[in-house]
């Protein structure tokens, strides 16, 4: 892969940001003050009237705040839609927002791209919903069973990843078949159409493919760590008024998914609304996660620097990237004490 293609597909001028963002809402700070520039940490928190750029997924981050009634900020929030970790990173980069959420895989990419970006934190979370599919029909019995085959994966994704490590496991690498990078919707599409014999995915797709006689060749829930990072701008952290609305951020999202935990059955029923997925699938999917692992915030550490080396190194040895990076330099532990103070 060359370094051409990661700067097309990585860094994109502001304006097709802009344009690929699908929604955006702003929330004003209330009682905005003058704030002065040696104001603790603590004033700035209750008089900051900085506006704090967020990215969001549909029925992300803004949905859980509201419902756990922690959208109270003291600060302007700016949420914008964005469908993907690797479209955050982009926006990042070219300073459109300031915080966001992906998997451990768009950074890796951003490295290569020489994009600026930090990780400030981790959202550690359930692994299920991560399959690769096989048509009623098909009489693949194991990964093993595609080679040659014609196999939809999501590009730069954690479907991208696992792939990888299923075909690992049985002797074989990306090459072995016909690997086809598509969208979430378009490889629905083809998967309906019969034109995929498997379907690496994440996500609403599975149960939705499911109902029509799709089953499980395999689920990358034991492959995948559940490491889900906070991603931010240099620019944001660096700026004091910013960093503790930042922290105040985090700490909020901590609360509404304890608060998620609690309510379930309400969230799911006000998600599957938000996002217009049957509200039996929702509840289903957030149990199955929750009895897998509980959502939690957690600070820098050397432990998740670590489990993203290691998906940066399968990257590099199956030759989608073109040389070994060092992802540790990616990492900002300036918020570490911050976050480990959240209640």
């Amino acid at each position: 892969m060359s370094n051409n293609w990661l700067r097309q597909n990585f860094i994109l001028p502001l304006g097709c940001l802009l344009a690929l963002a699908t929604a955006c809402s702003e929330v004003k700070s209330t009682n905005p003050t003058t704030i002065a520039a040696n104001s603790s940490a603590s004033q700035i928190a209750t008089s900051n009237t900085t506006l704090l750029r967020v990215a969001k997924y549909k029925g992300g981050w803004d949905l859980g705040l509201k419902l756990a009634g922690l959208d109270d900020f003291p600060y302007k929030t700016q949420f914008t839609e964005f469908t993907g970790g690797n479209l955050m990173v982009q926006a990042i980069n070219a300073g459109a927002i300031d915080l966001a959420s992906a998997s451990e895989i768009p950074p890796i990419f951003a490295i290569e791209s020489k994009a600026s970006v930090k990780i400030i934190a981790t959202l550690k979370g359930p692994t299920v919903g991560q399959v690769v599919l096989v048509p009623k029909n098909s009489t693949a019995k194991t990964i093993a069973d595609l080679k040659g085959k014609k196999v939809g994966y999501v590009k730069a994704t954690t479907a991208h990843y696992f792939l990888i490590k299923m075909l690992e496991k049985v002797g074989l690498t990306i090459k072995d078949i016909n690997a086809i990078p598509l969208s979430i919707p378009d490889g629905l599409s083809a998967f309906r159409k019969g034109e995929l014999d498997a379907w690496a995915t994440y996500g609403y797709s599975i149960p939705q493919a499911q109902k029509e006689g799709a089953r499980v060749l395999e689920s990358a829930k034991d492959i995948l760590s559940g490491n889900f990072v906070i991603i931010a701008s240099p620019n944001a952290i660096a700026d004091p008024q910013k960093k503790v609305a930042i922290a105040d951020f985090l700490c909020r999202l901590q609360k509404s998914q304890t608060w998620r935990e609690s309510n379930l059955k309400q969230w799911s029923k006000t998600y599957a609304t938000a996002i217009d997925v049957d509200e039996n699938i929702v509840y289903q999917d957030a149990q199955q996660g929750q009895q897998q692992r509980r959502q939690e915030l957690l600070p820098v550490s050397n432990e998740a620097i670590a489990s993203q080396q290691k998906v940066a190194d399968t990257f590099f040895q199956a030759g989608v990237i073109p040389k070994k990076v060092d992802v540790k330099q990616l990492w900002d532990s300036s918020l570490k004490e911050d976050i480990a103070k959240c209640q």
